[in-house]
């Protein structure tokens, strides 16, 4: 008695004038739907609803053609994600400028919490935007970074104890800094020596007669200020 033999799935047919297969053409542009943000393969597979084989041979097939690439996730690493060759994983993907070869760069982020504690013991008080634009105009970073990213440094510098979290009063050395708003200064047991004293200690803003209208992001801010720059000159 002849037992009946497994069906086999259809091979995947070739378009006309050599180019990709159906399923492969498939595969490809659900990938780069995603642009730099990639896709999990899982997903990918529940996308194009195609037969494991099939699958997995499209895959095969779009790299060794060059028109994808597998690429690492710094969160999730034993999770496999595709994206297409012309485009260039977002941070998110990659970590950006926190990681290394997949790896919490922390000789980079603690050089980077040294200058936002230099920062702050500048200015007495700052809030995240200010020190990032402090931070972006001396090119510390090789990329860009967002306030986001600044306030979590910020945050893991208050959990350290080196700075303390607070909400501006709009007095005294809140003045620029609207009521309200969370910024942060050194922390009371802060002992360090290594600051300059005497006259290049005074804040050029104590004796500046445009002080009222200067704010951050403003037309007159710390920011664009030439004589805040050199008083900031590391």
């Amino acid at each position: 008695m002849n037992l009946p033999q497994k069906r086999k799935n259809p091979e995947p047919k070739p378009k006309p004038g050599g180019g990709l297969a159906e399923s492969d053409g498939m595969v490809l542009d659900a990938i780069k739907s995603k642009k730099e943000m990639a896709i999990l393969k899982k997903d990918l597979k529940e996308e194009t609803k195609l037969p494991d084989s099939i699958f997995n041979k499209c895959l095969k097939n779009l790299q060794a053609l060059g028109l994808i690439n597998e690429v690492p996730h710094v969160q999730f690493k034993t999770k496999k994600y595709y994206i297409a060759a012309e485009f260039k994983p977002s941070e998110e993907i990659t970590g950006g400028s926190w990681y290394e070869n997949r790896e919490l760069d922390q000789d980079f982020i603690n050089g980077l919490k040294d200058f936002c504690l230099r920062i702050i013991r500048k200015l007495k008080v700052a809030t995240a935007d200010v020190v990032m634009d402090i931070i972006k105009n001396k090119g510390v970073l090789k990329t860009d970074c967002t306030s986001q990213q600044i306030s979590e440094i910020l945050r893991y510098m208050v959990l350290d104890n080196k700075i303390i979290e607070v909400k501006s009063t709009g007095l005294g050395e809140y003045h620029s800094i609207p009521i309200g708003n969370l910024c942060y200064r050194c922390s009371s047991d802060d002992s360090s020596k290594s600051l300059e004293t005497g006259a290049m200690m005074s804040i050029p803003c104590g004796v500046c007669p445009k002080i009222r209208e200067c704010t951050p992001g403003g037309l007159i801010s710390p920011t664009t200020c030439v004589y805040y720059a050199k008083w900031l000159d590391f």
